[in-house]
């Protein structure tokens, strides 16, 4: 008898003990929602001023979706009647904002801002915004078995039959290819090498930021076979964090360029140690990089 109620009371004790704990679960997950919630609301634009977001959406010829178009005026442009160079780059989202983009922003907008006052370099950026899910197959040239159709030939004539017509028009650029460069990050660098060799009548410049030369081998063949003229500047960056694979195939691609004898003072690649797939890492070369393939 004593045995039996020495026990009822263990029960007891163990349930209140769990019910407690329970109660506490609830109570951090409702606090932790509660402060993703007020962190949610109180996020505020880190765009600076000279960044405009167009109103007008773009319909993507032979893509059936509408895209939205983000643009970096340097600091004097409204205090000048200058032309400027233009740098088109994938990832709109995540270029000037901090509120938009999805996890930290290059801060393409502060960078350049000091530079045009520290060096007077100036450009106009334009970022155009990914397509969320569709981003895979829009910045994917050829087809891959994981993630299907690719998109990437359609997403970049969108870019260059009537975003690039656009811009010219709208606002004071160089047009000639000699101004006219394109830079992007992961997929994003993939698609910028792409264009660098698709159409190097329009690009004279290009940024490959951590590209996904696995996405398809297909990307060594296409160089291989569309030769670029050699005044063409190209600024290949990883990190040794992006994985052994990332590495090794921007190592292999540097290797493939410069063995065609692509002039070596137009071609450099940037293996940093430290590097990893993340914004913060793109963030802090492209100062570098766009002070590299603008050079005069």
């Amino acid at each position: 008898m004593k045995h039996t109620y020495i026990l009822a009371i263990l029960f007891i004790v163990f349930f209140l003990s769990c019910k407690q704990q329970e109660e506490k679960q609830d109570s951090l997950s409702k606090n932790s929602g509660e402060v993703e919630k007020l962190e949610e609301e109180t996020k505020k634009s880190t765009a600076q001023p000279n960044v405009i977001v167009l109103d007008k959406q773009f319909e993507m010829a032979g893509l059936d979706r509408n895209r939205q178009i983000r643009i970096y005026l340097p600091p004097d442009y409204m205090k000048t009647d200058k032309k400027y160079p233009v740098l088109y780059m994938h990832d709109g989202q995540n270029l000037f904002d901090d509120l938009t983009s999805y996890a930290g922003e290059w801060g393409v907008d502060e960078s350049l801002n000091e530079l045009a006052k520290t060096s007077g370099l100036e450009l106009i950026v334009v970022g155009i915004d990914n397509g969320a899910e569709k981003r895979m197959n829009e910045l994917g040239p050829w087809e891959n078995k994981e993630f299907g159709k690719a998109e990437g030939k359609q997403y970049m004539d969108f870019i260059v039959t009537q975003i690039k017509p656009y811009i010219d028009n709208a606002y004071r650029t160089f047009k000639d290819r000699k101004n006219t460069a394109i830079m992007g990050s992961s997929m994003g660098g993939l698609i910028s090498h792409y264009a660098m060799y698709k159409y190097p009548e329009v690009f004279s410049k290009a940024g490959i930021f951590s590209p996904s030369y696995w996405f398809s081998d297909q990307v060594f063949s296409f160089t291989q076979n569309n030769p670029i003229p050699k005044d063409a500047r190209l600024f290949l960056l990883v990190g040794q964090k992006e994985g052994n694979g990332m590495t090794v195939n921007t190592q292999k691609m540097y290797d493939q360029i410069y063995s065609s004898k692509h002039p070596k003072e137009n071609i450099t690649a940037i293996i940093d140690p430290k590097g990893d797939h993340n914004e913060a890492f793109w963030q802090k070369h492209f100062t570098p990089a766009i002070q590299w393939l603008f050079a005069k």
